[in-house]
Parts: C-alpha cells; structure tokens; sequence
C-alpha cells in the first residue's frame, strides 16, 4: 500500500508518533545555579566510541539559553512509574524541582531519583535542525536500575510487558 503524502504537521506527528521512544527528563544549571529541566523523548544514541548521544529542544524555548551554554547536562530516563515526572517537566511556568530528592551530576546538574538509567554529558557540539537545536554530546559518567522503562507510543505513555 502506497500512503498518500501529508504536509500537514498534525498528520506528520501522527505518523512520528508510530515511533516508540523512551522518555527523558534532561536538566542542567543556569548559570545563577538554579536547577532547569523539561521532557524530551528527541534522545538517542550515537557512538560507542567515543561515548556519544544526541538530543533535541525547539529553539523557541526559553530554557535553550541555558541548555546551549552550560558545560554539563544530565539525562534522566524515566522508568514506568515516574509518568508524573514526565508530565511535570512538561509543564510551563511551575516549580518543576519543588518537593524532588535530587544529587547533583557533574557541573551539578540535577540527577532525579528512582529513574531506570542516567547519562552525565559533556555539552559539546551544537546543530540547527530547522525549528530544533540538535545537541550532540559526549557521556561523561553513567549508571543504570534495572528497572522497565517509561514508553510513548501512539500519543500514549505505555509500558512494556514481559
């Protein structure tokens, strides 16, 4: 079956969507050492050696100053039972980090606890990829729980089975 091409951007998130990512909390330092942080699900692995991984953030968010600029960053992979995290740190205008037991990562970015794995980067190169910056960054430290992961799929978080 041939599928009939779409411009739309609703119908091209819909077909994205058919994707299943895990979800990440990334969170770094602004410079007056207040804790940032928000949902990005844009992650994704890109080299062994040396250790590499890439994320994305749209360009038109207030945070992106201080992703762009900062030496460290941290990304928190939330695991099945933390879907409330991920809606928090999708929301806009609140305290994200209010009532959290957080340990400070290298450079201090915030590591949240109880989820599955962490990667401490290194911010190192930075890409414009249309309404997106595209960070590609060298992991500097990382450990994991072996616990099962928080997943989207489908506009849905789900979770996997056994």
């Amino acid at each position: 079956m041939t599928a009939r091409p779409d411009s739309s951007q609703r119908a091209l998130r819909d077909s994205l969507g058919m994707f299943a990512t895990g979800i990440t909390v990334v969170t770094a330092r602004a410079p007056d050492g207040t804790p940032v942080g928000l949902t990005v699900n844009s992650f994704n692995s890109v080299s062994l050696d040396p250790p590499l991984i890439v994320w994305s953030l749209a360009s038109h968010l207030p945070s992106v100053a201080v992703f762009s600029h900062c030496e460290y960053y941290a990304i928190n992979v939330l695991a099945e039972d933390q879907q409330h995290l991920s809606q928090r740190f999708a929301t806009r205008d609140i305290d994200k980090f209010a009532g959290l037991e957080l340990r400070d990562g290298l450079g201090g970015a915030p590591l949240l606890d109880g989820c599955c794995a962490w990667f401490e980067c290194r911010n190192t190169t930075l890409h414009d990829g249309g309404d997106h910056l595209m960070f590609v960054s060298e992991v500097t430290r990382h450990t994991h729980e072996a616990k099962p992961p928080l997943i989207y799929f489908g506009g849905r978080y789900r979770q996997l089975k056994p």
